[in-house]
């Protein structure tokens, strides 16, 4: 989980967004309506939004409100990890929103998730400083 994520809200523009996104090389935005989260908005919703070939306002033009998804999944600090894998897989889903005590606490992407394998994976089945291409 990242926690402490960047957010935004909701009124912002789409081109904001996606500055946001680059600056910080992230692909999921939680959404804020006055504070309160209600939803995320991905790199993938905005190229959508924006490469639809329908004669939308620009980018600086367009809000967030009209591109997010309120849809968003949600979950506890304190769910378990498992459930939460598992339902991102079979739902599809690309993010979790963390909250605590209903306030928001982080995100968990799928970044995350294959980061979480991999050294698991590592920590289990260690291999030596010749054939990893990471350790220099």
């Amino acid at each position: 989980m990242t926690p402490f994520p960047y957010s935004i809200a909701i009124e912002e523009s789409v081109r904001t967004a996606c500055d946001m996104m680059e600056r910080h090389a992230i692909r999921h935005l939680p959404v804020k309506d006055q504070g309160t989260l209600v939803g995320v908005i991905s790199e993938r919703d905005v190229s959508l939004a924006m490469g639809t070939g329908v004669h939308l306002p620009s980018a600086q033009a367009l809000r967030v409100r009209e591109v997010y998804l309120p849809q968003a999944y949600v979950v506890d600090v304190a769910e378990r990890l498992d459930c939460v894998l598992l339902h991102m897989a079979q739902q599809h889903i690309g993010s979790a929103l963390v909250v605590k005590e209903g306030r928001l606490a982080g995100i968990f992407t799928m970044t995350d998730a294959c980061r979480l394998l991999g050294q698991l994976l590592r920590d289990r089945f260690p291999v030596s400083t010749d054939d990893d291409p990471d350790v220099a």
